[in-house]
């Protein structure tokens, strides 16, 4: 065993380095002094300066990294099945398999824990701008699904269509208007403030729609990528939503309540539909819930053209659930579970309360 362990030294020193790193963020993550502290003046430039860096090709990094990353997992996989097979000593062969396969997971997970966890443990938006989500009446939801539907609807008439009537717009075009978007925005919401970069569109949107993901935001490069394939009168929306993380935001519920009032601000009329649209979404299940008949009355308001968007998106998803689906949502809502918050996944719901606090203020 001291041979073994001798022999790979240098892989055993890089794991207790992690484990170490990993303690400490997990020690100290509690302390959001500290926390603010390296997600001001450490990780958050780091991750700016990244973005920028990146923004020189409108190739997502992100995606060539994880490709790379791929390859060299199947390449490593496969060398350490030829080797199991054709070279003696079957037992190390394993053992120095496994350990640079936990080194390099662990290391990653490291990397994600210190570039983005640590904002699951800073001043929230909440915090910062002093709007904090209340639960509301009944009525309250009805009152502010029924306005956003009226603005939903003012809205319908002034984006371009299919033949079908679905919203239909150049989703490159909506892709390289995202870095103006949050401009009138930063008169109320001074925190939100930063130079932006265009987000990243992913070639390999399959995979990403496999995974039940309209887009996603990579710490280690700091790009904001968005789901080319998912229905396009959500893809502004979701473009403000990655960039919001960008702005240090780790909650879910946060990044949504933020597309939708920074798109319903927009001068482009592309993400001012799509705002409305998202908000509406979330405030109609919320009232479908509770009041069936009510939310059955705005519904029928709705003109047929969003009528047809609601459709549009809702059965492109559920053509694309699999079993993969909920394996990589378990994933995600474990690893969100385990930075600092309890809700999961299940934070996108709860958007509706910051709509109340806001609308209703």
């Amino acid at each position: 065993m001291r041979e073994l362990l001798l022999r790979y030294q240098k892989r055993h020193i890089w794991l207790l380095c992690v484990l170490l790193i990993l303690a400490a963020y997990f020690g100290l993550r509690g302390n959001k002094a500290l926390m603010n502290a390296v997600a001001d003046h450490v990780t958050t430039p780091f991750k700016s300066g990244m973005a920028r860096l990146c923004s020189l090709t409108e190739v997502s990094v992100a995606e060539v990294i994880y490709i790379t990353l791929g390859s060299l997992a199947i390449f490593y996989t496969a060398n350490f099945l030829r080797a199991l097979f054709t070279q003696p000593r079957r037992g190390e062969t394993v053992y120095r398999f496994l350990l640079t396969a936990v080194c390099v997971g662990l290391t990653f997970y490291a990397g994600f824990c210190l570039l983005w966890g640590i904002n699951y443990h800073t001043d929230s938006f909440q915090d910062r701008t002093g709007i904090h989500a209340r639960q509301g009446t009944v009525e309250e939801v009805r009152l502010l699904t029924e306005r956003f539907a009226a603005e939903l609807t003012a809205a319908a008439g002034t984006v371009p269509r299919d033949a079908d009537g679905t919203f239909r717009a150049d989703r490159r075009a909506i892709i390289r208007t995202g870095p103006t978007v949050y401009e009138n925005a930063y008169e109320a919401f001074p925190t939100l403030r930063r130079q932006d970069v265009a987000p990243k569109a992913f070639a390999c949107s399959g995979f990403m729609t496999a995974m039940d993901f309209t887009g996603f935001y990579f710490p280690f490069t700091g790009e904001a990528n968005v789901n080319m394939d998912s229905p396009a009168a959500f893809l502004p929306s979701t473009v403000v939503h990655e960039m919001a993380h960008q702005r240090q935001i780790a909650s879910e519920q946060e990044c949504n309540f933020v597309a939708i009032v920074v798109s319903t601000m927009s001068d482009d009329p592309l993400y001012r539909y799509s705002g409305w649209l998202m908000g509406y979404v979330h405030l109609s299940n919320a009232l479908y819930r509770s009041d069936r008949e009510a939310w059955q009355t705005i519904r029928d308001s709705l003109p047929a053209e969003v009528v047809a968007d609601i459709h549009a998106n809702n059965a492109f998803w559920a053509a694309k659930h699999t079993k993969f689906t909920d394996v990589s949502q378990k994933v995600y809502d474990s690893f969100i579970k385990t930075n600092g918050d309890p809700n999961g996944v299940q934070s996108y719901g709860m958007v509706v309360d910051l709509l109340l606090a806001y609308y209703g203020s």
